[in-house]
């Protein structure tokens, strides 16, 4: 089994997200997941969607953060 063998297709990527292919698509044509083309074909390697996703996070707000958010606006 080689490497391409775990490329998947934007709509396999698209479950894997739980988004719809249109937006993987998106991501695609904004340069914003990593992918491979083959010919005309889009492929996207698993570890580029977990990066993706990883890269994406957002961290909780807590109240020390946004009491020290307030106090600089002032």
């Amino acid at each position: 089994m080689t490497a391409h063998d775990h490329l998947l297709t934007i709509e396999q990527a698209a479950i894997r997200l739980g988004m719809s292919a249109r937006y993987v698509r998106r991501l695609v044509a904004e340069r914003r997941i990593a992918f491979h083309r083959l010919g005309r074909a889009v492929r996207i390697h698993p570890n580029d969607v977990d990066a993706f996703v990883r890269d994406n996070r957002i961290e909780p707000m807590t109240a020390t953060s946004v009491w020290a958010g307030l106090r600089s606006v002032a």
